[in-house]
């Protein structure tokens, strides 16, 4: 429940983001929805006055949670509730997550954030950090806070002709038709598929684009094993 005394001191973007950043998240932009926008109720049930975007930029958030993670199926999501739901709370606001139903627009949040456009692989790639980036929550406001200004950028991937996120994979899961699940999942499946268990995806690693930012390994192993439990159930 949002916190009676949150409007004791008011909630800026950049306090927000200060809270957060103690623990690896980072604020990645926001908007403030119109009548037209599909986002759920804020506070009191009412539409919210402005929506900001949690995520995680490179590896600054493995340290953090590699040392307090906990046990079960998803330690991560549990551990980035703990976090947003008490950083929500002290501001009255309430917080949304990627993996809560109804599933909310993510993606088109994002894109309305800050620069970020769709890549080959289907995911977001910022022309700064690449595709190592991602987003973890949204915070949900009552009132309007002034956000900071989406810088003008264009993809990457207009300048990038090779385009070798779209032939590293080793089984050719990625191509310009879209990204065949099933098959990236054979693959993972099999033993085969370790390097890329152990190693990251081949195609995400291809793109030149934000190098510097790469997870670290033990981060990366985390996400592949996760990624292979969701399409390779049991």
């Amino acid at each position: 429940m949002p916190n009676a005394d949150a409007t004791a001191c008011p909630v800026t973007y950049g306090g927000l983001g200060n809270r957060l950043e103690r623990h690896g998240l980072a604020l990645r932009g926001g908007l403030h929805p119109g009548p037209g926008d599909s986002v759920p109720p804020g506070p009191a049930g009412k539409r919210p006055g402005t929506l900001v975007l949690v995520g995680v930029v490179g590896g600054r958030i493995w340290t953090h949670f590699e040392g307090c993670r906990g046990e079960g199926r998803d330690p991560l999501d549990a551990w980035t509730r703990d976090i947003v739901d008490e950083v929500a709370a002290r501001a009255g606001a309430v917080p949304v997550y990627p993996n809560d139903k109804p599933f909310w627009p993510f993606q088109q949040w994002a894109r309305r954030a800050e620069a970020v456009f769709p890549s080959p692989l289907g995911l977001l790639i910022h022309p700064v950090y690449g595709l190592w980036h991602a987003y973890r929550a949204a915070i949900l406001l009552p009132g309007r806070i002034d956000l900071p200004d989406v810088q003008p950028a264009r993809s990457p991937c207009d300048a990038c002709r090779d385009k070798p996120c779209l032939s590293r994979c080793p089984v050719g899961a990625f191509s310009p038709a879209g990204y065949d699940v099933p098959k990236c999942a054979g693959h993972l499946a099999g033993a085969a598929g370790e390097p890329c268990l152990s190693g990251g995806c081949r195609a995400r690693d291809a793109c030149p684009v934000g190098a510097a930012y790469r997870y670290p390994d033990p981060q990366i192993r985390f996400h592949m094993a996760a990624f292979n439990r969701s399409v390779n159930p049991g």
